[in-house]
């Protein structure tokens, strides 16, 4: 039999690459949003090695903190918010670097939601 079967030579791994997220969450028990609030937004920067993983990480860690995420809008990497002509400042790169290197979500923001 030959060896020609085996994979001797994996897939190289992607490198990890840091989103921001907007992520939009409503009511749910023990959430910590302030009383009176009909829901929030959290601004992320997650790592992950396409923007669909980051999305998934991001979902799942918010659900285990609590929260009850109802739609995420990714606005990219930070070349691709600069090539859309958005500001980054060293502020958001600090956390977005801290993203990387512990391969995490960080949550940058949160503002919640009060009717009107």
């Amino acid at each position: 039999m030959s060896d020609e079967t085996q994979n001797d030579n994996p897939a190289p791994k992607r490198p990890q690459q840091v989103f921001t997220l907007l992520v939009e969450v409503g009511r749910k028990a023990g959430d910590g949003l302030p009383k009176g609030a009909t829901g929030g937004a959290l601004m992320c920067f997650a790592s992950g090695v396409d923007e669909a993983e980051a999305v998934r990480e991001t979902v799942a860690i918010l659900k285990q903190a609590d929260l009850a995420p109802l739609d995420v809008t990714s606005y990219g990497t930070a070349d691709e918010r600069e090539a859309q002509g958005h500001e980054v400042g060293e502020d958001e790169r600090a956390l977005m670097a801290r993203a990387l290197a512990e391969n995490s979500v960080v949550v940058a923001q949160m503002t919640p939601y009060f009717k009107s």
